[in-house]
């Protein structure tokens, strides 16, 4: 039986508007929940990239990658299992300024967890956490009994370890037109 795992799709589109609801629109359709979605810059100017992570089988993200590569401005969709990429997410908590210096106990969860402190005023401070998902949930519990005022967390951001070909597939796409 084909289990359900979690895949990092990366899709490289063109930057146009509406693209974002019909890509969603194909995990929609399917019942599929989206854990984390981003967009950003390519390696490649003029070209977007984003990174969807679902829990599926893999004969339903197949299938999924199928129907997100008929969409007209998407170049070309990939997807990866955890051990196939390199990947993290990053956060921000907002916590009183006071427990800075009050809770030394804050200050070894900082340093224990390399967090970094972004900012600091007399109101708050902000921390900034990188990592695999499991180390920001084990921060926030630490930092929880302290009193978040904030907390936002990144969606993953992955890079596969095997080349994609995209860059090839571009340049030949360029030279076509």
């Amino acid at each position: 039986m084909d289990q359900n795992q979690t895949y990092t799709v990366s899709i490289y589109t063109e930057n146009n508007i509406g693209l974002l609801n019909r890509i969603s629109a194909i995990f929609q359709r399917r019942h599929i929940n989206i854990e984390s979605i981003n967009s950003s810059v390519s390696e490649i100017t003029g070209v977007s990239r984003w990174t969807i992570v679902v829990k599926v089988s893999e004969i339903q993200i197949r299938k999924i990658i199928g129907q997100i590569e008929k969409q007209v401005e998407v170049i070309k969709a990939y997807y990866h299992t955890d051990d196939e990429i390199i990947y993290q997410e990053s956060c921000l908590f907002k916590i009183k300024a006071s427990l800075l210096l009050e809770e030394v106990q804050i200050q070894d969860i900082i340093r224990d967890t390399n967090a970094r402190i972004v900012t600091v005023n007399r109101e708050f401070f902000v921390l900034e956490k990188s990592g695999k998902r499991v180390d920001i949930e084990e921060l926030y519990q630490q930092l929880s009994g302290f009193g978040i005022m904030q907390f936002i967390r990144s969606g993953r951001i992955g890079i596969s370890k095997k080349p994609m070909e995209i860059s090839k597939l571009l340049a030949s796409f360029h030279e076509a037109k």
